[in-house]
């Protein structure tokens, strides 16, 4: 499987690019259970996305702490360094984005923020896995809309084509709404229902397949 980067420098996309994934009932990998997943990348060499109604419990001025960023600032009084970050900073989503290399963070943001390593991924949503977005946010000059995601799914060439077929996914056009909604809890039916699907008839289907 290649890594998130190879996906998303090639130039051609791929038919399920910004689409999302929706779990049927039957899925059978509890990580992915009601789960909704936003396609980044998806060729001949595999696929990946984020999952996006896990939220974490970390806050993003824990997660700069950890991450040292600033350890001068780590270092002054608990209100002084509240003082130093915006307030858009201190309520910035963190979410978990998928069982891949869970100790990187990506943010999927809107395309109002730019850098030399920032990776378009469709025509209004961006990808930045570098510290520079982590400062930008803190400082509040960070994009509009973003949800940082630690982890990412990933699908080896042929894989998600094959679970589709065996009936382990739903796809349709990803909407930019519910990719930043912090409304997690009804996302999943959120999704189905925008695509038409009532989830009691999908369960009763799954049940009897």
């Amino acid at each position: 499987m290649l890594g998130i980067e190879d996906h998303l420098s090639r130039r051609k996309r791929g038919c399920l690019d910004g689409h999302f994934l929706v779990a049927m009932p039957g899925m059978n990998d509890e990580r992915f259970e009601r789960s909704v997943i936003f396609v980044c990348a998806h060729s001949d060499d595999g696929a990946m996305g984020f999952i996006l109604n896990r939220p974490q419990p970390l806050g993003f001025e824990e997660l700069l702490e950890n991450l040292d960023l600033d350890s001068h600032a780590r270092r002054k009084a608990d209100s002084t360094r509240k003082v130093g970050m915006s307030e858009c900073a201190r309520d910035f989503p963190i979410q978990f984005g998928g069982p891949v290399d869970t100790g990187r963070g990506f943010v999927l943001h809107s395309d109002d923020y730019m850098s030399e390593s920032t990776m378009p991924v469709n025509d209004d949503l961006c990808l930045t896995a570098t510290v520079d977005i982590l400062r930008a946010i803190k400082d509040g000059c960070g994009p509009a809309r973003g949800v940082m995601l630690l982890g990412y799914a990933g699908w080896a060439p042929g894989q998600l084509e094959a679970e589709i077929s065996a009936n382990a996914w739903l796809s349709c056009p990803a909407r930019d709404e519910i990719v930043f909604d912090r409304d997690h809890s009804s996302k999943y039916d959120r999704v189905l229902h925008h695509m038409g699907v009532s989830p009691a008839m999908l369960s009763m289907e799954a049940g009897h397949a």
